[in-house]
């Protein structure tokens, strides 16, 4: 992986075999990044996605391999009790031309993966909703 800083925005090239989730954290930690928008394409060969069931409380989880072109990869960077948390989803179009996404747990680059990452000013936490039971902004 290589970025580069334009004020308070990155520019980021993720390569063969970098895992997104992990590259995203490694930069928010490095540039001191508290609260973002990330956008991003490319292509994953290894990825985990799931979906959140709110009756339920679960989230169900499905795992992809082979060619899958990233169509859209857009979240978050924040914070929860003050430590770095990224809620990101992805969508991704297999051989067949069918798309599965979902939010994503983890992806491996399986060619190239171009990323946007737009610092905003300010911090904005994360606290656990029991009605929901998922993590949701704390204004």
């Amino acid at each position: 992986m290589e970025y580069k800083r334009f004020g308070k925005n990155i520019v980021a090239r993720l390569d063969i075999g970098d895992e997104i989730i992990e590259s995203i954290k490694e930069i928010a930690l490095k540039e001191k990044i508290k609260l973002a928008m990330v956008n991003a394409l490319g292509a994953a060969n290894d990825f985990e996605i799931g979906v959140y069931n709110v009756s339920e409380k679960k989230y169900y989880k499905n795992e992809f391999k082979g060619a899958y072109e990233i169509t859209s990869l857009h979240g978050s960077i924040n914070t929860m009790n003050g430590e770095f948390y990224t809620h990101i989803h992805m969508s991704a179009g297999g051989l067949d031309g069918k798309v599965v996404g979902g939010h994503l747990y983890r992806a491996v680059v399986g060619g190239t993966c171009e990323m946007f990452i737009d610092i905003l000013d300010g911090t904005v936490d994360r606290v656990k909703d029991e009605k929901t039971g998922l993590n949701i902004f704390k204004f």
